[in-house]
């Protein structure tokens, strides 16, 4: 589920948090089945779809709410996140140093209704074919033996 997290602002706006003033990062609540694909598979897919290296950045979008940070719920998911982040650091997997912060999970706020299923309902919207096509067929090569489910 789309949504913010990490701000100071109570339910905030999703111009609120585009304007860089609440604190919040835009993120994805991803609920899983541990009998399927485990915390740690996700975090290194959360690690190989996009750049951990570029300090409050994501392609085109700038500022503090594009920032890469995993909130974790309680302390063995801080301890995945952060012996995933050591693993990639010590096997210099990137190019530059990640800059990934691991904080602790304080308030999610659901974004708006049209956030949700964005893609699948404006799949011929211009940002939709310029940079979230390629990062599926990116993912869907690289974790071919994951499904892709709408929520």
């Amino acid at each position: 589920m789309p949504g913010y997290s990490g701000g100071h602002t109570e339910n905030p706006t999703d111009t609120q948090v585009y304007t860089g003033t609440t604190s919040h990062v835009e993120v994805a609540r991803i609920a899983f089945d541990p009998t399927v694909i485990s915390y740690e598979q996700l975090v290194e897919v959360f690690f190989g779809s996009h750049n951990p290296t570029t300090l409050n950045r994501q392609g085109n979008d700038v500022g503090e709410q594009y920032r890469s940070v995993i909130f974790f719920h309680d302390s063995e998911q801080r301890q995945i996140a952060e012996k995933v982040m050591a693993k990639l650091t010590a096997d210099k997997t990137f190019d530059a140093p990640i800059v990934t912060t691991i904080e602790p999970l304080t308030n999610f706020y659901p974004a708006e209704d049209y956030h949700r299923n964005y893609y699948a309902n404006n799949p011929d919207q211009p940002y939709c074919q310029a940079v979230i096509s390629p990062k599926l067929a990116k993912f869907r090569k690289q974790y071919h033996l994951l499904k892709t489910h709408q929520a």
